[in-house]
């Protein structure tokens, strides 16, 4: 293995090679990221790097991770170094992104994770945490206090605290015993309202702990919601062998993605921010009719693909896509299930829109994978696929798609696909939900899961029946005849 990619190796990289062009030694830090993982280094970061390039400022971002060491282990040999590629067709772009300085690993020193959160110099902190890294319930619209993390952490708070709520709120009451002054908290996750849902569980926690900090955090801190949309797959041991012929050096923390990205923001913050909007991003008063558009039709297309596709035999986005029905199918459900719900903002076009999505599901190039976006499912389908359900049922209209499309993710939660094939079911409610598959009920037992579904069960019941006929003809026929039968061919 060749020698890893450092900032002393810059010099000697090809000439095809984007490098910082600021002086990472002397730009000061003032992001803190929750949760780098291969997106936030192909999103947030990389539009950081490219403002720092820009206008510069003290805007470089130590990292953390909540508990693996893994990306610590990959980016802090590297001086915090790490090639982003860009990939449509066979055409790649190669950038080397300085903006991250460190990665800090917060289940082996809560401590110092606590100590940058509340530095005066840390005028934001970003979040890329996944849905269930919130701890947040849809159907009670709080924080989930009886989860087993979060009462660790409510008992044991201020000291050692390991998920993010607690670990922000530790900052947080550090940051008024400081005077540090305002900070920017910004979501950077695909959940609806993500700034609202930040503050609303930060809020919570704070009530148990200390109320006496919730005016301080009502003067000093913002919770903008913002929309990020880029399509980055998992980098692969082919991918970095394929990137170090091209660099001379290895790189263990190279992301792959896509040309197309978009970061839509809440104009809202405490003490300022990167020049983000120079390189692209879009500030504006309201984010919601961006963030709908972009959990409804790309992240719930993108859900409908991993399961059905996954059960199908499929094993990545442009596969699935590559089949005919699968193409009619995900323009149907963009058509009919989540179209008629969206609020289009003034001059958007929303067929273009959604030919683009159709086109970026097909890049070849990507290699993304169905079963990882397939994990978490109880912690996205309640944003990608049933607020629109209720918005369609409010307006009577046909919901058979979604039907169709609870029902793959049931029959996924079984573990075997259509060849027979097992595979390892990855959710958070795993244990609620897995008992539930031997139910007499089945599969109208696991709709009856508050957590997921609400009230659904018990106020819907003609689409729960629809959901169960959609799922014994997958449990007795397969994907495609089902498909078949869905789409009238």
């Amino acid at each position: 293995m060749r020698a890893r990619l450092t900032q002393a190796r810059l010099p000697a990289l090809p000439a095809v090679v984007q490098v910082p062009g600021y002086d990472r030694s002397a730009t000061g830090v003032g992001i803190v990221h929750l949760g780098v993982g291969a997106f936030h280094r192909a999103h947030q970061a990389w539009y950081t790097e490219r403002a720092l390039n820009l206008r510069g400022g003290d805007w470089a971002i130590i990292g953390a991770s909540l508990r693996s060491p893994a990306v610590a282990e990959q980016l802090n040999p590297q001086d915090g170094l790490y090639t982003l590629v860009e990939r449509d067709g066979e055409a790649q772009t190669f950038r080397v992104v300085g903006a991250i300085k460190s990665i800090l690993v917060a289940a082996e020193n809560p401590e110092a994770l606590v100590e940058w959160l509340s530095d005066p110099a840390i005028r934001v902190i970003t979040l890329t945490i996944t849905e269930k890294g919130y701890f947040y319930s849809a159907a009670s619209g709080g924080l989930l206090v009886d989860d087993a993390d979060i009462q660790k952490d409510l008992q044991a708070f201020p000291q050692a605290q390991a998920t993010a709520v607690g670990l922000l709120v530790a900052g947080l009451a550090r940051r008024r015993e400081k005077e540090a002054g305002g900070v920017t908290l910004l979501s950077c996750d695909n959940l609806s309202h993500n700034g609202r849902v930040l503050a609303t569980v930060i809020g919570d926690f704070v009530a148990r702990v200390d109320p006496s900090l919730l005016p301080w955090i009502q003067q000093h801190v913002t919770f903008p919601s913002s929309m990020v949309d880029r399509i980055v797959p998992a980098s692969t041991a082919d991918n970095l062998a394929e990137l170090e012929q091209t660099l001379g050096c290895r790189d263990e923390a190279a992301v792959f993605t896509e040309p197309f990205s978009q970061w839509v923001i809440e104009h809202n913050f405490a003490r300022g921010a990167p020049d983000w909007q120079a390189v692209g991003a879009l500030y504006v008063d309201d984010v919601t009719p961006f963030e709908t558009m972009k959990l409804r039709l790309l992240n719930g297309s993108h859900s409908l693909l991993a399961y059905l596709g996954y059960l199908a035999g499929y094993e990545y986005v442009h596969e699935a896509m590559a089949d005919h029905q699968f193409q009619r199918l995900v323009r149907q459900y963009m058509d009919t299930q989540a179209g008629p719900t969206l609020s289009v903002p003034a001059g958007f076009d929303l067929e273009q829109y959604k030919e683009q999505l159709c086109e970026r599901f097909g890049n070849a190039a990507l290699n993304h994978r169905l079963y990882q976006i397939a994990q978490d499912g109880s912690k996205k389908i309640p944003q990608r696929w049933l607020a629109p359900l209720s918005e369609l049922f409010a307006m009577e209209q046909p919901t058979r798609i979604l039907a169709l499309a609870v029902a793959g993710w049931i029959r996924y939660l079984c573990g075997q696909r259509d060849n027979g094939e097992t595979f390892v079911v990855d959710d958070p409610l795993s244990a609620r939900i897995l008992p539930l598959l031997s139910d007499a009920e089945f599969p109208a037992a696991v709709l009856g899961v508050q957590e997921v579904f609400g009230e659904l069960a018990h106020t819907h019941s003609g689409f729960v029946a629809s959901v169960s006929q959609c799922y014994r003809q997958l449990q007795e026929q397969g994907v495609r005849p089902t498909l078949a039968a869905v789409l009238g061919d």
